[in-house]
Parts: C-alpha cells; structure tokens; sequence
C-alpha cells in the first residue's frame, strides 16, 4: 500500500484568513467538487508564497465565490494572498490518476488534468 495524490488544487489565491475561527480551509464548493474533495476531509495545504506547510481539513465555501480562507492557527503561516496548493492523497495498492486543477489569479479554473 503506498499514499498516491488523489486530488489537487494548485495556485489558489487565498482570500481571507480568519485567525479566530477554530481551524479548517474554507474552499468554494465548486473547486470542492471538480476535483472529488469531500467536506472535513485531511488536507495538505502548502503555501508557493512562503513555503509554509500544513495539514488541516476543508469546510465548503459559497458556490462560485472563489473563496480559500484560511482559518484558526492556520492563518498565522499562511495569509491572504498567498498562493497556495491544496492536495488530498489515497492510500491504495494501486496506480492512480489524480483530479488535478489549475486556478488563475481570480480563482476560477483554467486548466483541468
């Protein structure tokens, strides 16, 4: 068994960070569903801005708001306008192809793989 990227969501422009908030990403319920995220799912959040790394899980957003906020101790690492990825991996026996998305600086899909 080995841990494969099934899911990924690369160059996401965060909108908000919420250091109040208890914890999670909050992502825009579409990009959720193009690339099979499920709500409360482990994540891996990884900031191309500063390098930072974490792990938390997904609240859904508003449908087509392009929403990535950033909430709890998470927003101290990464902030709002960080560009980041966002990957969900399987623990599987075999090979697989991930859903993988790439996002412009509004948020909004530009490329899927």
């Amino acid at each position: 068994m080995r841990w494969l990227l099934r899911s990924k969501i690369h160059k996401a422009i965060v909108t908000d960070a919420d250091i109040r908030y208890p914890g999670s990403i909050t992502i825009d319920e579409d990009l959720v569903e193009a690339v099979g995220f499920w709500e409360n799912e482990k994540v891996l959040v990884v900031s191309n801005t500063n390098g930072a790394r974490l792990e938390t899980y997904i609240i859904k957003g508003k449908r087509g708001s392009g929403e990535f906020c950033m909430n709890g101790a998470a927003a101290h690492l990464i902030k709002k306008g960080h560009e980041i990825i966002i990957m969900g991996f399987e623990l599987t026996d075999k090979p697989i192809k991930p859903k993988i998305i790439i996002l412009n600086k509004d948020n909004k899909i530009i490329e899927k793989k």
